[in-house]
């Protein structure tokens, strides 16, 4: 750390705001902090600011998370690093109750589960001789698809591809897609 005599400096460095004082004997009297702040403790308030406002659901694309995190502070935020955020975190872009499409994070950042009210986002479910495919409420496909990723080949399922409202569905074995189809039926109590 620099020391500089009767002077105080604030001054960015690699996104992170460092506070220079003189070293001098009344900073350690009056309990002056003379510590830069860590680069950990930055990104931690990132993060926090980050999640708080996704959880707001008003924010439609990376721009405006972008201003929205320089508004409260962040002035070297920018594009690229919201959108490893994002997909660090697992944001996903769905509707919220204004039916706008919004980025959110799913519940915990962990795998949904059939006990949350997913399952009542099922509307439909078919299949021809190789996929399965599900029809959900609008922006609830990708959701339902990170559960069924989540459950494998174990249970029949090989991968899912979702959009906004549609999910196709592999089979591990197109020989066993009866399987996959009933398996699917009772994860989401479906008798369609």
């Amino acid at each position: 750390m620099i020391f500089i005599q009767k002077m105080e400096y604030k001054f960015i460095f690699c996104g992170v705001l460092c506070k220079i004082v003189h070293n001098s004997p009344e900073n350690h009297k009056n309990n002056k902090d003379t510590t830069p702040m860590k680069s950990n403790d930055k990104q931690e308030q990132l993060i926090k600011a980050f999640k708080a406002l996704l959880k707001e659901e008003n924010f439609g694309s990376q721009g405006d998370i972008v201003t929205a995190l320089q508004d409260v502070g962040f002035e070297n935020i920018n594009q690229s690093k919201v959108s490893r955020m994002l997909s660090k975190f697992g944001a996903v872009r769905t509707r919220n109750a204004k039916h706008e499409m919004v980025y959110c994070l799913p519940a915990e950042l962990g795998v949904p589960n059939t006990s949350s009210p997913l399952k009542n986002l099922v509307i439909d479910l078919d299949h021809n001789d190789s996929l399965v495919v599900i029809r959900t409420s609008p922006g609830a496909a990708q959701l339902i698809a990170r559960l069924l990723d989540s459950i494998g080949k174990t249970e029949g399922i090989l991968g899912t591809i979702a959009g906004d409202d549609t999910i196709f569905i592999a089979p591990a074995k197109v020989t066993d897609i009866d399987k996959t189809l009933n398996t699917i039926k009772e994860l989401f109590n479906v008798s369609l």
